[in-house]
C-alpha cells in the first residue's frame, strides 16, 4: 500500500507501527475524520522510523488535533536525503505539530 505524500511515493498509511521498517527515512502522521481525506499533522525525520515513532516526544500533541483516525507513512531514504525531504514537506504542507 502507498500514498503519495507531495511528490513523493510512500509506503502507507499504517494504523500502528508494524507496518513501518527500522530503517532511515522521513515519516509522515496523517490524520482523517470518517470518510474524509488524509491531512498531514506532523513531518520528521530519524535514522529508525519505526523506533522513532513508536515513541515520539510529539504523540499527545497528534491525539489532540481531533481526528478520528491517525496513521503513519514512511519514505525510506538515507539520512542526506531524509533531511531534505523533511525540509521540502514540512515547507510544502505546515503540519500544526512540530517545528521546522
Amino acid at each position: 500500500m502507498s500514498i503519495q505524500i507531495g511528490n513523493y511515493h510512500a509506503e502507507g498509511p499504517f494504523g500502528n507501527v508494524s507496518g513501518l521498517l527500522a530503517r532511515s527515512g522521513v515519516y509522515v502522521i496523517l490524520g482523517r475524520s470518517a470518510q474524509s481525506n488524509w491531512i498531514v499533522v506532523d513531518i520528521g525525520e530519524s535514522g529508525n522510523i519505526q523506533d522513532r515513532v513508536s515513541c515520539h516526544d510529539r504523540a499527545p500533541a497528534w491525539q489532540r488535533q481531533g481526528h478520528a483516525q491517525l496513521a503513519v507513512a514512511a519514505i525510506y531514504v538515507d539520512e542526506r536525503n531524509r533531511m531534505s525531504i523533511e525540509r521540502e514537506l514540512r515547507l510544502k504542507f505546515n503540519p500544526p505539530c512540530g517545528v521546522v
